[in-house]
């Protein structure tokens, strides 16, 4: 009885096999790692679309909103982005400030939306880490006494589990680094009504990142409230 033929392991069958490899590996698109800004309810689209290389946000890129006034809305318009195509996202509220109501106004879809708020800053850093393994999208107002090695970290996991991770310096910097910064540079109310009140709010928002995005670009997002 002749003896079973063993599996070749010269060099031409190693390069056969690493060929089939290559050829059964998924092929992910350009377009299926991104998240267009596409129309949601209450978001100026046309607004963000100009300020974000492409139009679209980078699955795995962390981007810095600097700001105090109209910094939150910013956040909130990016959520709705991944919300709006049936993604989670999530946001670190430190002094449980921000508001379902505003938060729905953006056009962020609040049954796919978490909220963790009053996180220590000693525990920050690992609740961030822990939203990125879950969600499409976190937002996270940044604490004072961030540490680089944390941030650096945190970059790393956004990267590995094609996360974006937008990060908000009110009260402190991101230590870390960014694809992009979004700069609320102004606030203007408009469209008084017999009331008295305002209906319209247009932020000046300035762009600015690395490689195609290191042109600033300053673009005006308008929304009635």
């Amino acid at each position: 009885m002749g003896l079973a033929a063993l599996p070749r392991r010269d060099a031409d069958a190693r390069d056969r096999l690493e060929q089939l490899g290559v050829q059964a590996r998924p092929m992910v698109l350009a377009r299926e790692r991104a998240i267009e800004l596409g129309p949601h309810a209450g978001a100026d689209v046309g607004g963000l679309a100009a300020l974000v290389p492409g139009g679209a946000l980078t699955r795995g890129s962390v981007l810095r909103v600097v700001g105090d006034a109209g910094a939150t809305t910013v956040g909130f318009e990016l959520a709705a982005a991944v919300t709006a195509v049936g993604e989670w996202a999530a946001v670190v509220d430190l002094d449980s400030s921000l508001g379902a109501l505003a938060a729905a106004e953006a056009g962020v879809a609040l049954e796919r939306f978490a909220v963790v708020r009053r996180v220590p800053p000693a525990r920050w850093a690992t609740a961030v880490a822990a939203l990125i393994d879950g969600v499409s999208l976190v937002l996270a107002d940044v604490p004072r006494g961030v540490q680089l090695g944390d941030a650096r970290r945190l970059v790393a996991r956004a990267r590995e589990r094609e996360t974006v991770l937008v990060v908000h310096e009110r009260d402190a910097r991101w230590p870390g680094d960014a694809a992009l910064t979004l700069h609320v540079v102004g606030a203007t109310w408009t469209g008084i009504v017999d009331a008295g009140h305002l209906t319209h709010r247009s932020l000046q928002v300035r762009a600015v990142g690395r490689g195609v995005a290191a042109r600033a670009v300053t673009s005006e997002l308008a929304r009635a409230v």
